[in-house]
């Protein structure tokens, strides 16, 4: 979100608060991650809530997506996210009012939104440089793990083959905060023994796991180098993340990009 859509409404921009992606910026190509910040939720969800369901009143929910709303060129449509690799066409029709599952989504079309919630998971936007095509991913290690990111990238490369992306890692569990078993570490180094590298030891049986550095080694793999964020941690920074692994009891942010 540029700064003069900002200044455009101040009221708005007193009731929430987002964070624009940091990465070059591609004229044409909008792209942030909600903060907690303002919005109409109650302690525990306290703040901006973007998802219902989780126990928060259903009319502050809907009123913090009304305030999302007007920052947007058009209504985003939220996944059924499960931790999976299905990636959402969205500019294909779609059953109104129906929720698609999937934890990806991909247009190639002026002013669709794509929404991917998060309290912890990676938000991955992707974009390309000519402004071409746009895509977004939920990346929880299960997701990661099982290829979200790659499944993405096919979606994208299928419309533009000769694409030139760039990616912004939104705010994610940071690597001193997410411990993981063995069997998390495991997953990935059977996948790439370079994997081992984002894995220190911590408490017995336990490690500390980098999403980032994971996130960014699968995409030098799919020869992806332009690659920004990756430095945030939604555990360790209560006032402006949502965390499920700090509160548990928590609502939702969501990572948005479009072609203007």
């Amino acid at each position: 979100m540029t700064a003069g859509r900002l200044e455009a409404a101040p009221a708005v921009r007193a009731a929430i608060q987002v964070l624009p992606a940091q990465w070059p910026a591609i004229a044409g190509v909008h792209a942030f991650t909600t903060l907690r910040g303002g919005g109409l939720s109650k302690p525990p969800f306290a703040g901006l809530n973007l998802r219902e369901g989780q126990g928060d009143d259903p009319v502050a929910v809907r009123g913090n997506r009304a305030l999302l709303r007007s920052l947007l060129p058009a209504e985003p449509v939220p996944l059924n996210q499960v931790h999976g690799i299905e990636v959402w066409d969205a500019d294909a029709p779609r059953t109104p009012g129906a929720t698609p599952t999937a934890d990806a989504a991909v247009s190639t079309q002026r002013g669709t939104v794509l929404e991917i919630q998060t309290a912890d998971c990676l938000p991955v936007l992707i974009a390309d440089r000519k402004a071409r095509a746009v895509g977004a991913a939920h990346a929880g290690w299960r997701g990661l793990a099982a290829g979200v990111i790659e499944a993405t990238l096919d979606a994208l490369q299928a419309r533009v083959p000769d694409g030139e992306w760039q990616v912004w890692l939104g705010p994610a569990i940071g690597p001193r905060a997410f411990e993981v078993g063995a069997e998390v570490r495991d997953a990935f180094v059977a996948q790439d023994p370079a994997a081992e590298a984002a894995f220190l030891p911590g408490a017995p049986g336990k490690y500390l796991a980098d999403i980032y550095l994971l996130a960014r080694q699968r995409l030098a793999a799919r020869g992806i180098s332009v690659v920004h964020g990756g430095g945030l941690c939604t555990v360790s920074d209560a006032e402006r993340f949502f965390s499920y692994r700090r509160d548990r009891v928590t609502g939702r942010m969501a990572s948005l990009i479009w072609l203007a």
